[in-house]
């Protein structure tokens, strides 16, 4: 009798862990996001925190789109390109660009428009600000 009574409770309690278990996720979008040196049409970075992912969509404006194409035939004038990020100290943070001794991140802060730089060379970091966006958007979904 134990062993149907075991049999019959271990798919109920699968059942209802996956009805009434909750999952969270936070997206931030940061648009109309203005650069230190480069002109866009739209410039927009997506964060999924729940995914861990950053997703980058922009469309340079003619001048800029001619500026880098000069020297790169594969420059595109609208690009998106996506980047595996992490929480860190309350900075969001992708993964790092490079080699051991010198490598690039862009750094976010969950309350901040501005979007920064971080070079780290020989274990001496450096952060600069290369952006700031006009229109910050963050959307909690509870499914």
């Amino acid at each position: 009798m134990k062993k149907n009574n075991l049999k019959l409770f271990l798919p109920i309690s699968i059942i209802f862990t996956f009805l009434f278990s909750n999952s969270y996720s936070e997206i931030i979008i940061l648009s109309k996001c203005d650069h230190r040196k480069d002109i866009f049409l739209k410039n927009e970075y997506i964060l999924d925190l729940n995914e861990l992912v950053m997703t980058r969509n922009y469309v340079y404006n003619e001048k800029t789109y001619q500026k880098y194409r000069i020297t790169d035939l594969s420059v595109k004038k609208s690009n998106t390109y996506v980047r595996n990020i992490y929480e860190e100290d309350g900075k969001i943070l992708t993964h790092k660009h490079g080699y051991p001794q010198f490598y690039t991140q862009i750094l976010f802060y969950k309350e901040k428009p501005e979007i920064f730089m971080k070079s780290v060379l020989n274990d001496i970091e450096g952060v600069s600000k290369i952006s700031t966006c006009k229109k910050v958007e963050k959307f909690d979904q509870q499914s």
